[in-house]
């Protein structure tokens, strides 16, 4: 497996890391040839909740989800943190326990508890002083500098692209590998994010069907300067369409058969998951 950090220090490769929730999501990932996942804390609330993206996963709930997916699939991992819940002491935990179950990078933003969604209105920030001590402490606390720190700032939205900018660097002075200006409004702004960090560290750019930011290409964004682009809750929106329509057939016909051009039978998800695979390699122990 390549490292994530080997990854992101070629500058003229761009990393597009899709969103998944779980080890299924995950190796459908891995299976359509991407280099890098993305768990999303906001689908892991939608899919094992299913409730909004308001701070309510536990870190325990994000730490078994790692777990799982990493002993599944081999691509590196980058995880939504969400605060570190918590204070610096809580970081440490949390990173600590993100690289122990196999995560190769933490991704950290400077909301206060309870947060919220990236692209949602109302969010509220800790000063900037005390996320900087965050990403002290997260630096402090990993085993290896092959496990990386993303900083993200949502600062755009509650005061304003400059002061995003202002706490921008600050948060690459104490020493985050990676940068992450939440929201930008315009491709003006991401311009000027770019213009002003892209030749000092990578750059992360999120992609939200809906959202704040002007949607663009994984290609055009890495032209841009945005050296990774991650589409968090694309996977998850995907899903919702694809079992409202199955559970509406099933109600209304009592049966799957109008439904099964849309749906893979016994077999091919069998295949997909490795039930032969497997059946052959315990076959070595009987």
């Amino acid at each position: 497996m390549t490292k994530l950090k080997t990854l992101l220090a070629d500058p003229a490769r761009g990393l597009v890391a899709p969103g998944v929730y779980d080890a299924f999501t995950a190796l459908l990932a891995e299976q359509a040839g991407f280099d890098a996942l993305y768990l999303s804390g906001a689908s892991i609330a939608y899919t094992r909740l299913g409730r909004p993206d308001i701070g309510l996963v536990s870190v325990s709930e994000v730490i078994s989800t790692i777990e799982l997916i990493t002993d599944r699939v081999g691509l590196p991992m980058i995880v939504d943190g969400d605060t570190g819940f918590g204070n610096a002491l809580n970081v440490q935990r949390t990173v600590r326990g993100f690289e122990r179950a196999g995560a190769q990078a933490i991704q950290m933003e400077d909301q206060s508890f309870p947060k919220r969604c990236g692209h949602l209105a109302g969010k509220k920030l800790i000063p900037a002083a005390e996320m900087v001590g965050k990403i002290h402490a997260a630096v402090d606390a990993r085993r290896t500098d092959d496990f990386q720190i993303i900083a993200r700032t949502d600062a755009i939205a509650v005061e304003g692209f400059d002061a995003a900018l202002e706490r921008a660097e600050m948060y690459v002075e104490a020493g985050a590998d990676v940068l992450f200006i939440e929201a930008p409004r315009s491709l003006e702004q991401m311009g000027q994010i770019a213009e002003r960090f892209s030749t000092r560290l990578p750059l992360l750019a999120n992609m939200v069907e809906g959202g704040m930011t002007p949607m663009g290409s994984a290609s055009e964004l890495h032209e841009r300067g945005f050296r990774v682009v991650i589409f968090p809750g694309g996977i998850a929106r995907a899903m919702l369409r694809q079992g409202q329509a199955y559970y509406a057939s099933l109600r209304e016909n009592g049966s799957n058969a109008p439904f099964k051009e849309r749906m893979a039978d016994f077999d091919e998800l069998n295949g997909v998951i490795g039930l032969p695979e497997m059946l052959a390699h315990g076959a070595k122990y009987e």
